[in-house]
């Protein structure tokens, strides 16, 4: 597609929800990532959790949080989008201010009676209910808002403000962090969530249903839940990818640890973790024309490959890059930064060079006329990996740098287990797809 192509798409391939929608997205993003990036250390270091706990709420919230997408897209449907997004929205105002409010000193003696950890959970579990609506209702509308022929670049719009606003958000984040307080972090994503609320009631209109759009109720989903899990050649696949995905969620649990207890509290660990977000961005474009040719078995094991392969470079040079320093513009910072950067930008190219083809090799998986199934479950290894993955990585960080001040076994940990996903998913391609 050229320029002059794109931009006539622009003009007239869209009803005028679609791009509220994608505002809103990019809005609930940019709240979302902002308060990920310090979530585990807001909890530990601001709330005196230890890092099992604070690992196991960041899997409450974040597993909750793209599992129960599957059951709340069919409300969605049910209801209709803009209830969904008020409803969305609401909470997840409410949601991150009382979060936030957990570390806030005025808000101490009210929460002095309770335990916070259970108080907590609750918080998290009903801000998860919230925030699951928005994906279902954002994907639906573009679906229902687009033609034939603009719906795939709608897409591409809607995956590039998704990472813009998890480039951005970080950014934010520390800013304020650095300003006024990691507690008020939550009050930029509950501002940014009652915002797009109201955003949502002024702006935004039922796109025109369509005859060929199926709307399912909750009955079907469960229904098409257990028809998914009979498939056991799709099942296993899921479960390899959830090994990935746990080395993905430890860039929000064991890296903001580590570069706090280890480079320097002071570091700006939004902006160190954001550089994922940033490489997609500016690569994935480029990447893609790069590994068209790339049949899609080789391009998912050499996004394994290299996740893995950061996560060794780490253990090998990062505990004595920490200790040296470099000069940037007269500034003095430790070596280990940019060799965190380096290995988030490595795993990112990675991920850029699997995930479409990720998308494509379900396609092709699932049953004749079982396509949208299947890519609606497809999700299910990002909610397994960051429910199992935050307390996992809490409890080997608690045991390897806390009880044995070894922190680099955590990196090798974290290796073995890419090591043990690259094969598996070596054996697959080998033993179920022939490659």
């Amino acid at each position: 597609m050229n320029i002059t192509e794109s931009i006539k798409q622009l003009k007239s391939g869209f009803h005028s929800s679609f791009w509220v929608a994608n505002f809103m997205e990019l809005f609930e993003r940019l709240a979302y990532y902002g308060q990920a990036t310090i979530l585990s250390i807001f909890l530990r270091n601001h709330l005196q959790f230890t890092e099992v706990q604070a690992g196991q709420l960041s899997s409450i919230f974040g597993g909750l949080i793209y599992l129960l997408p599957i059951f709340a897209g069919a409300l969605a449907d049910k209801f209709g989008f803009k209830k969904a997004f008020s409803f969305a929205f609401f909470v997840l105002a409410i949601g991150y201010f009382f979060i936030g409010s957990t570390g806030m000193k005025v808000f101490s003696g009210l929460y002095s009676n309770f335990d916070l950890y259970w108080l907590l959970t609750i918080i998290l579990i009903l801000t998860a209910i919230g925030g699951s609506f928005i994906k279902p209702s954002v994907l639906g509308t573009i679906a229902l808002s687009s033609n034939s022929d603009s719906k795939s670049f709608g897409y591409a719009i809607y995956y590039w403000l998704v990472n813009t606003g998890a480039a951005i958000g970080p950014l934010l984040a520390y800013l304020v962090r650095d300003s006024i307080g990691i507690e008020f972090v939550y009050l930029v994503s509950a501002a940014s969530c009652a915002l797009m609320f109201f955003s949502t009631l002024i702006f935004y209109k039922e796109p025109p249903a369509k005859l060929e759009e199926k709307r399912e109720d909750i009955k079907t989903v469960v229904k098409n839940l257990f028809l998914v899990l009979k498939n056991l050649k799709f099942m296993a696949f899921l479960m390899i990818f959830s090994l990935y995905w746990i080395l993905f969620w430890q860039f929000f649990i064991i890296i903001p640890f580590y570069i706090s207890d280890y480079i320097s509290p002071d570091a700006p660990i939004e902006i160190i973790i954001s550089i994922g977000a940033w490489t997609i961005i500016a690569f994935q474009i480029p990447i893609n024309r790069l590994t068209k040719r790339i049949s899609t078995q080789k391009a998912i094991l050499t996004g394994f490959i290299l996740a893995t392969f950061a996560w060794l470079i780490w253990f090998i040079i990062l505990p004595s890059a920490q200790n040296s320093y470099i000069n940037i513009f007269g500034n003095k910072f430790s070596a280990g930064i940019p060799l965190i950067m380096f290995g988030i930008f490595l795993f990112s190219i990675g991920e850029q060079t699997q995930a479409p083809r990720f998308y494509e090799y379900v396609a092709d998986l699932a049953p004749k006329g079982q396509a949208a199934l299947f890519q609606g479950f497809s999700f299910l290894p990002i909610a397994i990996a960051w429910g199992i993955g935050g307390a996992f990585g809490g409890w080997i960080y608690q045991i390897f740098a806390k009880d044995w001040h070894k922190p680099e076994f955590i990196f090798l940990t974290i290796f073995a287990v890419g090591v043990i996903s690259t094969i598996l998913m070596w054996l697959y391609n080998r033993y179920a797809t022939g490659e």
